[in-house]
């Protein structure tokens, strides 16, 4: 005999909904099964029964908002400890995207209940989701979810030379944590000193400890896109609206191919073929506040972040390191 489930997780795993949400819809009425109201939590059915929602919580649902943040070094995304600041507290009228395509207005109440659908490091910087619609949080880190997060890596190998090429293949499968086997991901170099990482699962600093695994220190990560969803010119600090046309579950365009940069020409260092860069501290500056409401911002030192810059931008020392660029010619969005 097939066994009965609680009508909250059965809602849930239908994808109507989070458990918290469907317990809310339930204590107001709001649910049927088999055509009847059920108005008691802890409710169980039977998988085969019909479950139906009034339309005062799909109307609700939709007010439910879904934010793009691009998040600074210094911020959590869990539970804000050691006197550290939440990213949601960066959610204000004054840090809202002047060029958000988004006709939605903000409002605090937008503030309420939300939270951030996957984790990104203190330390670690780009594409953060943040929302009230338990629908999107069981899409992105649901057991079963299988969405797409591609990084950009900056690294330093620890080692003589450089990373050989059977490590590289352990970064793309073949690793464990934890003692369980990592799910095979995509890594190439991005150029000579940066790799592109393209993940379908999220563990505790997985790509740091990835990293550490082969013999290579992590000097800076940024997050560039969550499934169909980027970062593209999206300010540091900044959000926006997620749009109706955007969709996590929509296959990228234009994926790299895997590995593509080590399959160059004998004798040439893995990032032969240009790509998009970090930027160094000396490189970054303070960056004004930008939004709907003009505000005085106080300065803020920017901490190592990376830059979607072209080669072409960059122009070697003697010494083999990176010149600064005038401002005017600086790339620091993406």
């Amino acid at each position: 005999m097939t066994e009965s489930v609680r009508l909250s997780k059965r809602m849930s795993e239908l994808g109507l909904c989070s458990r918290r949400e469907a317990d809310e819809w339930i204590e107001r009425g709001w649910v049927r099964v088999d055509g009847s109201v059920v108005a008691v939590l802890g409710s169980k059915v039977l998988p085969h029964q019909k479950i139906t929602v009034e339309r005062q919580a799909a109307a609700e649902q939709s007010k439910r908002a879904t934010i793009l943040l691009n998040k600074p070094v210094g911020y959590v995304s869990g539970q804000a400890e050691d006197g550290h600041k939440h990213a949601i507290s960066l959610i204000t009228p004054q840090t809202h995207w002047a060029e958000d395509r988004s006709t939605t207005l903000f409002h605090p109440t937008q503030l309420r209940s939300l939270v951030a659908a996957g984790r990104l490091d203190i330390d670690s910087v780009g594409l953060l989701v943040l929302t009230q619609d338990g629908r999107i949080a069981k899409q992105l880190i649901g057991e079963d979810s299988s969405v797409e997060k591609e990084y950009l890596v900056r690294v330093a190998y620890g080692k003589a030379g450089r990373l050989p090429d059977s490590d590289l293949k352990l970064l793309n499968h073949g690793l464990t944590l934890d003692g369980k086997p990592l799910k095979p991901a995509k890594v190439r170099w991005q150029n000579d000193d940066q790799l592109n990482f393209t993940l379908r699962e999220g563990k505790k600093r997985q790509i740091r400890r990835m990293c550490e695994a082969v013999g290579l220190k992590v000097l800076g990560l940024k997050r560039v896109r969550i499934g169909g969803v980027k970062l593209s010119d999206l300010p540091e600090g900044q959000w926006r609206y997620l749009t109706p046309d955007e969709d996590f579950e929509a296959e990228p365009k234009g994926l790299p191919p895997q590995n593509r940069a080590s399959a160059g020409a004998p004798g040439k260092p893995h990032g032969a073929a240009p790509g998009r860069r970090f930027e160094t501290e000396k490189e970054n500056g303070p960056r004004p506040a930008r939004g709907h409401v003009k505000t005085e911002a106080k300065p803020r030192a920017a901490p190592p972040a990376i830059a979607d810059k072209p080669a072409a931008e960059t122009a070697p020392s003697l010494s083999g390191k990176t010149l600064k660029l005038p401002a005017k010619n600086r790339t620091a969005r993406r």
